[in-house]
């Protein structure tokens, strides 16, 4: 068994949109996402467990065990799109693991009948940015150049960054349905947390999609957001990791 993919609720939804999240550089994707499920309180959808995982458990507040999770969440809305977000404590650790994840979930996203994937990431620099671009790519242009239409959302990708690597690309990459890739200028620190380059991308989706949240809160909840969440993902990376690394993930 690689991949195990548990059903926790059978829902029918409107036009789904689904936004990726994942643990990367300034966990900047993560960030939004997490943030994101908790202001609309998303429920669970799916859970996908993998023995390739870390070999780790955590304790949590309970005092109990739990293993490293990869969750996709749903909040239905009327009148709009529904929304599908795919978050958890660790991104797949081979490339092997990646594609076929990313399989999966194209599949689950094409059964759900998805209109467009957006996956969010961070591009790392060596100094902490003051005021984070944003940069928009993907795989379909006319996708491009409506979203980014009257923003100032950066469309000339190319020579900017280098190769997008983990879920972040990968999905997009593989997938036929129009997909997007967000990504903001952060710290390119392991342990770095983008809380700014976070905002720039949670005001962009809660314009394009009225989710009607206060992005400003983002910064007062981020001490809950990093010990419940990110100190899981920080933990997992010193398992995967001996020594911190700068690599770009998405």
């Amino acid at each position: 068994m690689s991949w195990k993919v548990t059903k926790k609720t059978k829902q029918t939804l409107k036009e789904p949109i689904l936004l990726v999240g994942l643990p990367g550089i300034g966990n900047v994707g993560k960030i939004c996402v997490d943030f994101i499920i908790e202001e609309l309180k998303a429920k669970k959808m799916f859970e996908f467990f993998s023995n390739t995982f870390p070999n780790s458990v955590f304790v949590n507040e309970k005092n109990l065990i739990e293993l490293p999770s990869i969750t996709m969440y749903y909040k239905k809305r009327k009148d709009k799109s529904d929304l599908l977000f795919l978050t958890g404590d660790v991104q797949p650790s081979t490339e092997k693991d990646c594609y076929d994840f990313c399989a999966i979930v194209d599949k689950l996203a094409q059964d759900l009948d998805v209109k467009r994937i957006i996956t969010l990431g961070g591009i790392g620099l060596k100094e902490e940015p003051v005021l984070p671009k944003m940069f928009i790519t993907g795989n379909n242009k006319k996708e491009i150049e409506n979203f980014s239409k009257k923003t100032k959302i950066e469309k000339k990708i190319y020579g900017v960054v280098g190769p997008i690597m983990g879920v972040s690309g990968i999905l997009p990459g593989i997938s036929k349905i129009p997909s997007l890739i967000f990504l903001a200028e952060t710290f390119g620190h392991p342990f770095y947390v983008g809380i700014n380059s976070g905002k720039v991308i949670l005001e962009v989706l809660n314009s394009k999609f009225g989710l009607k949240i206060k992005v400003d809160k983002l910064a007062k909840e981020i001490k809950e957001i990093e010990e419940e969440s990110l100190n899981k993902t920080r933990k997992l990376k010193q398992v995967f990791d001996k020594e911190p690394s700068v690599n770009y993930i998405g």
